[in-house]
């Protein structure tokens, strides 16, 4: 029963101890070596000789199934060649002065979706769209896995705040309980819940339980949710892990569905243990049942052999441990004889490349004047913006700073958001460094100003002559632990715009930042082009760089909407009184169901975006015929699941089933190369659908790379799940009678084609 316990309690049953951030002791007899797991979404965390690769909201921005793919694929070379067998979570710096942890699994994040766009953690995930966040998901767990790394995916669910994520302690005693996301049962399988089916679909071996509660319930004890929905309606084989620190009791969480508990059983990192020998203790008294014991240990143990980890598995890379420390804790006294400092391995291979490429695809052209973009034969450059060069802290902004300073450092680029999602950089290629070696190869001069404050002011003196070009760098910090204080750019960045457009006729601003900030100087006729590149990785500079000058062409889509103002930008972050002593006054009604977003402008009629979901331009134009084929593959469509063909993890096995065939000609009207996105909306029927449902939501896309003048087929393959809504009463998928629209564009706006189908 010990090594049982073992196998659900971090850091228990002995051993040595690995430098990770979450470990699994072996059981030798079983040819089972333990797991080592780590941070985090985009890259090996607190690594050295590693790869930052882009955020999630950068990855979706490509609207690009093969750049997800290769990422993810990437990603788990890196994680495996260190020695780490799951990709997740976020260690408590103190406990670093006197152990050290193990790792665990490579997290894709869906969870916040971004229901606010100022919440902290928004661009470690897909965006608010679940269709786009799922196929994300997808991709990403598939290309991780098939290296044979375990994928955690987290935080399930309604994770949307980092506001009060944790109980907190009165003086007088009183626990104050986390936020609690209080979610219809409709909003929850529609929305929140619709890219975990697609990563259980895709085989994910763990899902990782978030700190917040539920309709009052703490998610890593919520059986509704982590059993009635998770391994039951989706069949879930895996292991459900405990985000760091949110297990807060033994029984409750054990019977709810919690199958691990991290950090578990490492008292350093100032988490109490409520399983371990508390867990051993409950199944002895019979509390917890044996039976309930032995399912934990067998889906911890079934993804380990599935993904054939016991054979050949490399070993923990021995430079981990030092590098942990040195990153949490800088070079102390007390490190002294406990490491022997050694090279790391290198496992970066060729991986800047696809970074690169990504980075550059995840780049959203918003605006573009008269082809200002992509620059030809200027010779005459500013760069302005204290987002150009390498970052002044050097090569890491972790916690805790990174969670104590809310507008981040003030000067350097910003390739990733901060927290257990942020990372070293070995090598990183600033856009000051990549630009200033491309205008040098053109023969031109470039003209320096960094000092946000100097440039709001007006402080030109130092540029003479006025250049042709001014190339202005603005960015927005994000980061685990804290929500965004507002939407706006930081460091002064308005007043940087405008007097860098009074200044400059020919105006390009370029934002790097965690997915929405507002742009109240977007209409300023002497900012000519507007690119919203997100937090694309190491290569920042270079991804830029190529689109700047045409090299690539921006092919990046919103996967959000960017708001006038915060006032259209979905629900408020939650924020009572430091005084409050209502142990249950954390809670939030999601009242506004699935109408987030561009489900939001669609049904609040007289609102519109500045830059509407799915936007983009190129550098190049396309057109698509108005007339679409649609071909339903077994004729007619059945209201209801077939339930005779059983179920299979992701849920009902004909939910997955093709149901219908859209097809449309796209062409590239332009002058050069360029690739479209053409993206499939579908509109169920009011008359026959419950209050609440959406004008339309997003139902495919696909990424068309078109020669000049060429015309290529967009083909759109229609699930049974993309058809339908949530029945509350039956507990079921059903897909409306009546007419269901379907409609085809560039934009949730730009629409240029539609047609029906019948049920």
């Amino acid at each position: 029963m010990s090594e049982k316990i073992g196998l659900v309690t971090g850091s228990y049953g002995g051993g040595p101890v690995l430098p990770c951030v979450g470990t699994l002791a072996a059981v030798e007899r079983l040819n089972y070596t333990g797991l080592c797991m780590s941070d985090g979404p985009n890259g090996v965390n607190r690594a050295d000789s590693v790869s930052v690769f882009a955020s999630g909201i950068t990855v979706a921005a490509t609207w690009d199934r093969r750049l997800m793919y290769e990422r993810g694929f990437a990603l788990g070379e890196e994680f495996r060649m260190k020695g780490v067998h799951v990709l997740l979570g976020y260690v408590n710096p103190s406990a670093l002065h006197s152990q050290i942890l193990d790792s665990q699994p490579c997290r894709p994040s869906t969870g916040p979706m971004g229901r606010h766009p100022r919440g902290g953690r928004g661009w470690e995930g897909f965006g608010p769209d679940p269709y786009l966040a799922g196929i994300a998901m997808n991709e990403s767990v598939t290309g991780i896995e098939s290296t044979g790394v375990q994928t955690s995916s987290k935080h399930y669910i309604g994770n949307e705040q980092e506001t009060q994520r944790n109980p907190g302690t009165k003086d007088d005693g009183t626990v104050i309980e986390a936020i609690s996301a209080n979610i219809d049962d409709r909003t929850l399988h529609e929305l929140y819940l619709w890219p975990f089916a697609n990563a259980i679909q895709a085989g994910t071996a763990s899902v990782m339980c978030a700190y917040s509660r539920l309709n009052q319930t703490y998610s890593c004890a919520n059986s509704e949710i982590l059993s009635t929905i998770l391994k039951n309606e989706l069949a879930f084989p895996g292991y459900v892990v405990s985000d760091f620190g949110a297990t807060h009791s033994t029984v409750d969480f054990a019977e709810g569905g919690l199958d691990m508990e991290m950090p578990g059983n490492v008292t350093a990192a100032g988490f109490p243990c409520y399983f371990g020998d508390r867990l051993l203790e409950a199944v002895q008294a019979n509390t917890v049942s044996e039976e309930r014991l032995e399912d934990m240990a067998r889906r911890v143990m079934t993804p380990y052999f599935r993904l054939h980890q016991d054979k050949e598995f490399p070993m923990v890379d021995p430079a981990t441990g030092p590098t942990l420390f040195v990153t949490q804790l800088g070079h102390v006294s007390s490190m002294a004889g406990m490491f022997t400092e050694v090279p790391a391995i290198d496992v970066r291979a060729d991986h800047a490349r696809g970074i690169r490429e990504l980075g550059a695809a995840g780049t959203v052209l918003l605006k573009n004047v008269n082809g200002t973009l992509p620059l030809t034969n200027q010779t005459s450059f500013a760069l302005f913006g204290n987002g150009l060069p390498d970052p002044t802290i050097g090569s890491a902004f972790v916690p805790p700073r990174a969670e104590d300073v809310p507008e981040g450092y003030e000067i350097g680029t910003l390739d990733i958001g901060g927290g257990s999602g942020s990372m070293r950089h070995t090598n990183l290629v600033s856009p000051l460094e990549a630009i200033r070696a491309k205008v040098k190869s053109l023969g031109g001069r470039v003209q320096l100003l960094f000092d946000n404050n100097e440039i709001a002011a007006g402080r030109f003196t130092t540029i003479y002559p006025t250049p042709q070009v001014c190339l202005l760098f603005l960015k927005a910090w994000a980061t685990e632990g804290a929500d965004r204080p507002d939407l706006n750019l930081q460091w002064n960045a308005t007043m940087a715009v405008e007097s860098t457009a009074a200044l400059c006729p020919n105006t390009i601003v370029v934002t790097h930042g965690p997915g929405v900030v507002l742009m109240p100087w977007a209409n300023n006729e002497n900012v000519t082009a507007i690119l919203a590149a997100h937090y694309p990785g190491e290569e920042i500079g270079n991804s830029i760089t190529d689109v700047l000058w045409g090299t690539v062409e921006p092919s990046g889509r919103l996967p959000y909407s960017i708001p006038k103002d915060e006032s259209d930008a979905g629900p408020p972050i939650l924020v009572l009184p430091a005084n409050t002593t209502d142990p249950e006054a954390w809670a939030e009604d999601f009242v506004e169901g699935q109408m987030i977003d561009y489900r939001y402008f669609d049904a609040n009629q007289g609102k519109e975006p500045l830059y509407e979901f799915g936007y983009g331009l190129s550098y190049t134009e396309f057109d698509m015929a108005p007339g679409l084929n649609v071909q339903l593959t077994a004729g007619s469509l059945n209201q209801h699941v077939n339930k005779s063909m059983g179920i299979a993890p992701g849920g009902m096995v004909d939910l997955w089933t093709n149901v219908a065939v859209v097809t449309v000609n796209v062409t590239n009207t332009g002058d050069r190369a360029g690739a479209a996105v053409p993206q499939l909306y579908v509109s169920l029927p009011q008359d026959t659908t419950p209050p609440g449902t959406p004008v339309k939501v997003l139902r495919g896309f696909n990424k068309l790379h078109l020669r000049k003048g060429e015309t290529k087929q967009a083909t759109f393959a229609l699930m049974r799940r993309d058809l339908s809504y949530w029945d509350v009463q039956d507990k079921e998928w059903v897909i409306p009678g009546g007419q269901i629209t379907l409609l085809l564009g560039f934009s949730s706006k730009d629409l240029r084609a539609n047609t029906t189908i019948s049920v």
